[in-house]
């Protein structure tokens, strides 16, 4: 299984890049879609180089929905769906999948879960019927819960506890978000975790699993008029849940900066990070998301970029800098910036002081500074529009991709107009609109800073 801590995956395409720039031809991912009765809405991205179809089913519901004391039920919850229905035994759907020459899998975020099998488009019916049926149809006894349960808090310690990098990941989002859930682990706090039961899981499901909460995406050899007869026949018969709309509590405005700083034994070099709180392209207020894609790419987007000139090669404090724009969330989105400062002594090392912490930070002021007073240039918009359009235009070779793709945008608020206009919305950027975007997002008051630290020797 997979996690994410907000729609990310594909961060490196901007989300929503598809097509090459300005005045040239669509791609060859034409878009259709059509709306079950029951709600379904469904989404098909016709690709007919081969004969194989990725299915995903994604639901609006995610880590930033569950309910207080109860963090990490929707993870939980995506690893219970493989837990078997009246048709399907308990840890049966995998297994039927690779039988039949296919692979399957589904990850969690904040803002949505997802499942998905990649099949010859010969098998798409049956995966098609099996999604469906657990869609509605999922069977949980503390048999198998409880396991499961174990499962979960071991993928903690594997991936968390063990990892002073995510430990500290979480410590910076809890610091971030004052009062959003996003502030919260997607696998959830170990303490909370222990807590989940069977009845937890099976309210979850019952509160946000349904057609009427749910996002079908097909994307291969098929096209809309095939796969809708497939889709009113194993998802239209299911009974729409009556699931509510999200309700979350948002960010009220921040107005301290925030600082930490954390040391383990375990870290072989310090690090250093900032995080922003930054609009969203679902919920931009008065900011401009697409503006922070081009800015984000011009102060950290490669070895071209302002910082990793500035402090890699001009002042050789750091073996990598760069910055990143999470724009996809369904509410506030972040903008951060992260440095790995040079390989440090051993004797500097030992001591752990954190003076190199304080150099970079007076370096990214310093370069911070300069941008907000000079702004930036024509030509580093250009080149960071090319770049960013670039990227896109290799993801498009990539099926299952661009079914991500649609997936996070539409399941995060967006439409599929959002999603295909994005290239022309990012090329009428300018330089004007990126100095605007940096003035509203760089503000310290709404940051958190930390440095994460070897443990200091005695």
């Amino acid at each position: 299984m997979i996690l994410g801590k907000l729609p990310q995956a594909l961060a490196l395409v901007a989300l929503f890049a598809l097509v090459a720039g300005p005045g040239a031809a669509r791609p060859w991912v034409q878009p259709e879609s059509f709306k079950l009765e029951n709600g379904l809405q469904v989404v098909v991205l016709p690709d007919h180089r081969a004969p194989v179809v990725t299915h995903m089913v994604w639901y609006r519901v995610g880590a930033a929905d569950e309910p207080p004391g109860k963090s990490g039920i929707a993870h939980f919850l995506e690893h219970l769906m493989f837990k078997g229905t009246a048709k399907i035994p308990p840890g049966e759907f995998s297994k039927i999948v690779a039988k039949i020459g296919g692979n399957d899998n589904a990850f969690t975020s904040s803002d949505y879960t997802a499942y998905f099998q990649r099949v010859a488009i010969e098998a798409l019916p049956q995966v098609m019927e099996m999604e469906a049926d657990r869609m509605a149809n999922l069977r949980l006894e503390d048999k198998v819960v409880l396991p499961e349960r174990d499962v979960i808090l071991e993928e903690r310690s594997s991936r968390t506890d063990n990892n002073p990098g995510a430990l500290f990941a979480e410590q910076m989002s809890a610091a971030q978000f004052l009062s959003h859930p996003y502030g919260r682990p997607v696998i959830g706090w170990r303490h909370e975790m222990q807590t989940l039961t069977t009845e937890d899981a099976l309210a979850h499901y019952r509160r946000h699993y349904g057609p009427d909460n749910a996002l079908l995406i097909v994307a291969g050899d098929i096209t809309a008029a095939k796969l809708r007869p497939l889709a009113e026949k194993f998802y239209g018969p299911l009974q729409p849940r009556g699931i509510p709309a999200r309700a979350r509590p948002q960010e009220p405005p921040q107005l301290a900066a925030r600082r930490l700083e954390m040391r383990d034994a375990r870290v072989p070099q310090p690090s250093w990070q900032r995080s922003y709180l930054a609009p969203s392209y679902h919920r931009p207020g008065a900011g401009d998301p697409y503006a922070l894609d081009v800015l984000a790419q011009i102060l950290g987007g490669g070895a071209t970029s302002r910082l990793y000139r500035a402090l890699v090669v001009e002042q050789g404090l750091a073996s990598m800098a760069g910055a990143g724009y999470q724009g996809g969330a369904l509410d506030d989105g972040e903008f951060s910036l992260h440095v790995l400062p040079r390989n440090l002594s051993a004797e500097a090392l030992a001591k752990a002081d954190g003076q190199s912490a304080a150099v970079i930070d007076t370096a990214i002021e310093q370069e911070l500074a300069k941008l907000l007073r000079d702004g930036v240039s024509a030509a580093e918009v250009t080149r960071a529009k090319r770049q960013l359009v670039a990227d896109a235009v290799y993801a498009q070779d990539n099926q299952q991709t661009m079914a991500q793709i649609f997936g996070e945008g539409l399941a995060a608020g967006h439409s599929i107009d959002d999603i295909v206009a994005w290239p022309d919305r990012i090329q009428a950027v300018t330089p004007a609109r990126v100095n605007a975007a940096a003035r509203h997002v760089l503000r310290i008051e709404q940051s958190v800073t930390g440095i994460l630290l070897p443990e200091k020797k005695s």
